[in-house]
């Protein structure tokens, strides 16, 4: 879809597809068949940016034909730059950074309220975690106990004008996050073991919101593009492409 479409962002989108994949086929309630049942849990990329990796894994668990993926960012495709609302699937349009977790939180609270099962899961950026709307719904979602809400943040270190630490660094990440009221765990979000894990206990009976950290590579999987600033942005080339493929579907 990058290469079709000379795109970019495709090192945030390596860096979360491992996570996407356990979401969705290993945690998520949801049913493409009836893609707004009341009952399904929510998932919302608040990293729009990444939204190719949403629409690759929507396309590949049955929401809307493969095909579809051919007019990525083409002129009237429902497959925008960042998640639209057009496509089924999306539960919120996103991609103006620090906004997602605020969506999930008020999607909790209305669960919590109509005494719903379900979970509401919002998958952030580490270096969305700058804005401080972030944080104010951090404080929102401790203090109204949605312990329905999981926040996943793919932690790769790196956002658009540098690596996190040099621009406004986080750490102790995971200390600030239960210091505002929030159940946090760690765990490494290329590994499928590690993530489903993190996911069940998140589930455990608890009064408080939960967080995962998942540690990952940025543009994981490629081996030029691994923890590499520039493919924030960059897009490929022929030669790139051809590279690239190879190292993703190697000979067998």
């Amino acid at each position: 879809m990058a290469y079709r479409s000379h795109t970019g962002h495709l090192g945030s989108a390596f860096s979360c597809i491992d996570i996407l994949v356990c979401l969705y086929w290993n945690f998520l309630h949801v049913n493409p068949l009836q893609p707004k049942n009341p009952g399904r849990d929510r998932f919302i990329l608040s990293k729009g940016h990444a939204c190719s990796a949403l629409y690759a894994v929507l396309a590949e668990r049955g929401f809307f034909s493969r095909d579809l993926l051919t007019q990525y960012l083409k002129d009237g495709s429902s497959l925008a730059g960042h998640p639209s609302l057009t496509l089924p699937g999306i539960e919120a349009a996103t991609g103006s950074l620090g906004h997602g977790l605020g969506i999930g939180a008020g999607m909790a609270l209305a669960a919590s309220l109509d005494a719903k099962a379900h979970h509401t899961v919002v998958l952030l950026s580490d270096g969305e975690c700058n804005e401080g709307s972030v944080w104010e719904t951090a404080l929102f979602a401790a203090q109204h106990h949605l312990c329905n809400l999981i926040a996943v943040i793919d932690c790769n270190g790196i956002q658009g004008f540098g690596r996190t630490e040099d621009v406004l660094g986080l750490e102790p990440f995971a200390d600030k996050w239960r210091a505002f009221g929030w159940q946090v765990q760690e765990c490494d979000g290329h590994n499928p073991t590690s993530i489903l894990a993190a996911l069940e206990q998140a589930t455990q009976p608890s009064t408080a919101p939960r967080l995962i950290l998942a540690r990952t590579i940025k543009g994981k999987g490629v081996s030029f593009m691994e923890n590499t600033v520039d493919w924030h942005y960059w897009t490929l080339n022929d030669e790139q492409y051809r590279a690239a493929s190879a190292e993703l579907h190697p000979a067998s």
